[in-house]
């Protein structure tokens, strides 16, 4: 479980900077310019990430149930992962109506997401991996939307095939993964 947390404070704590320590950032890619940043930044996210996954995958091999999730939350779980691939998949389009309207789709994917495993996970171990998301999203979604009125961000849509191409890509991944990379990767068959 250390490694788990240690995993969770690395990446979420570097996904974070820029809301928490916007101006120590600043600093830092003044003094070492944006290639050293965006490498070391991807290097600690790349670190932390590690840890998350072999973290809970030790975590996994010693479960601590906190409760029993209904059957049915499976399905359900498996079914809101569907819009949230296709809000992650818009935030990376770009001029897509669903940014414009939401501003950082991403950030809602990733709370929809952890909700969803919430709902179906009842571990300490699922409690704390998603919980964690959900919290740092939640909180990050609010610090975003701030930031955004605070300097007058408007996202700006180019045109409904943007939304269609969001839609489509994020559907198409959801269901490859639903159906053969959640149980390669993870070793849960979400429908089975």
């Amino acid at each position: 479980m250390i490694l788990l947390l240690l995993g969770l404070a690395l990446f979420l704590g570097v996904h974070s900077i820029r809301i928490f320590a916007d101006g120590w950032r600043t600093q830092q890619l003044a003094q070492r310019g944006e290639g050293a940043w965006k490498g070391i930044y991807s290097l600690l996210a790349i670190a932390g990430l590690a840890l998350i996954v072999y973290g809970y995958g030790q975590a996994r091999m010693a479960p601590v149930p906190l409760w029993y999730p209904p059957v049915w939350t499976r399905h359900v779980a498996a079914l809101l992962t569907l819009p949230a691939f296709i809000l992650i998949l818009a935030a990376y389009v770009p001029g897509t109506h669903i940014r414009a309207k939401l501003g950082h789709p991403m950030l809602l994917g990733t709370k929809l997401w952890a909700f969803a495993h919430l709902l179906a996970n009842g571990t300490l171990a699922d409690l704390v991996l998603f919980g964690s998301f959900l919290a740092w999203a939640i909180v990050l979604f609010a610090k975003s939307r701030r930031r955004d009125r605070a300097n007058g961000t408007v996202y700006v849509a180019a045109g409904a095939s943007r939304d269609v191409m969001a839609v489509i890509a994020g559907a198409g991944l959801w269901a490859l993964f639903a159906t053969m990379l959640h149980t390669i990767l993870i070793g849960v068959a979400p429908f089975g």
